[in-house]
């Protein structure tokens, strides 16, 4: 069983990733049931293969961001699914996604049905992680997200990074895993010259520093885009009012759409203040974009030496690195050659088979479903 309260389509970095693993492993021949949060007409429940993706009944009302009664609704309809899952269907074990929300959920049914429990952390979730968000109610449930952390047989953390805020927080063991990328061969399209911001957008994502850096080049002949939404969206469009940029803003985009942009974009310039393991930063190494981002937390983990690296929130040098790649197209060339070297490490040949290796420490030797073992209703 895996959980996470965000699933394509809706949430952020970890929704992809969570479905990329679920992918995975069905395709190497494991049966995987994702339980995750519902959002107006997503059907309740869809397979794909050995892959089922149930959806519970949520309150979430925004495809990006959901709030803390928006988690809490899914805990509590995910719940009594969870549990009568587990009931009808042996799981080996529980991967959960984020340890808090869904870590307590995973740790109820695990305990209720004597299941071990993993649990991925990817930021929001860790104490001391995320300066927007979350601060006030880390601070105020200390005790229980330490009591989490120690009850799950394992935590997984995608950058050594966010391993160090962990045992900062609780002294626990942690697995260091990358995400894994499936960084599928990509024909060749001329790269515009481009400049290329995809995130969230929140004050910690760093679109304000990129458009401050912006203020005062000459971008005759260059493309400026900002590919997202959230909170910061409008005081973003009239910062670049107020700066005089003409500034693509295209909102929240997926799939081909958001692959064409990445590859047919020069540059791609992503001047986060803090950052776990970026999926964006992977998304756009694996179509060769020459790529500046800071060089704290997971992303030089992410980028090695595929891309330029700025101190957080340091406009002129953010502003210098902007202005040498517009002006070095062979520079660009290699940093794009490199990028498609540095995504091809974290290739899920080897990221799979780490997960395996830790779900056999934690499960033990389990042969591999040919069928489900109970029918096939669409009600749990």
């Amino acid at each position: 069983m895996m959980l996470n309260y965000e699933y394509p389509p809706i949430g952020g970095g970890a929704s992809p990733v969570t479905r990329s693993l679920a992918e995975q492993l069905a395709g190497a021949g494991h049966d995987v049931d994702v339980v995750t949060m519902g959002y107006r007409r997503l059907p309740w429940l869809e397979t794909f293969g050995r892959l089922r993706v149930f959806r519970v009944p949520s309150l979430r009302r925004s495809p990006v961001r959901a709030v803390t009664v928006e988690m809490l609704s899914y805990l509590a309809a995910a719940l009594p699914v969870t549990l009568e899952l587990s009931r009808r269907r042996h799981y080996d074990l529980i991967h959960a996604h984020f340890l808090v929300p869904t870590g307590p959920l995973a740790l109820m049914v695990g305990r209720a049905r004597g299941l071990p429990v993993v649990v991925t952390a990817h930021g929001s979730d860790v104490p001391g992680y995320n300066p927007d968000r979350f601060t006030r109610g880390h601070r105020l449930m200390a005790p229980a997200w330490r009591g989490i952390a120690r009850g799950v047989d394992a935590i997984i953390s995608p950058s050594a990074y966010l391993c160090d805020l962990i045992q900062a927080a609780c002294d626990v063991p942690v697995d260091i895993i990358p995400y894994g990328f499936d960084a599928r061969a990509q024909a060749a399209v001329p790269k515009t010259r481009r400049l290329l911001f995809v995130s969230r957008l929140f004050p910690r994502k760093g679109a304000q520093h990129f458009l401050e850096a912006l203020s005062g080049l000459n971008l005759a002949g260059w493309e400026v885009t900002i590919a997202g939404d959230g909170p910061m969206l409008e005081p973003l469009r009239q910062q670049a009012r107020s700066l005089g940029l003409t500034v693509d803003f295209r909102g929240f985009i997926k799939g081909p759409p958001l692959d064409a942009l990445y590859a047919s974009s020069a540059v791609f310039v992503f001047p986060s203040l803090q950052d776990n393991f970026p999926v964006v930063l992977l998304e756009a190494l694996s179509h060769g974009c020459a790529v500046i981002t800071s060089g704290v937390s997971g992303m030089p983990e992410v980028v090695g030496d595929a891309g330029l690296l700025v101190p957080p929130g340091d406009v002129p040098a953010l502003r210098a690195a902007i202005m040498r790649l517009m002006a070095d197209e062979a520079l660009r060339e290699t940093l794009g050659e490199r990028a498609r070297a540095q995504v091809a490490r974290f290739g899920y040949a080897t990221i799979l088979a780490r997960h395996l290796d830790l779900y056999t420490r934690l499960a033990g030797e389990r042969p591999v479903r040919t069928e489900h073992p109970w029918n096939h209703s669409t009600n749990p």
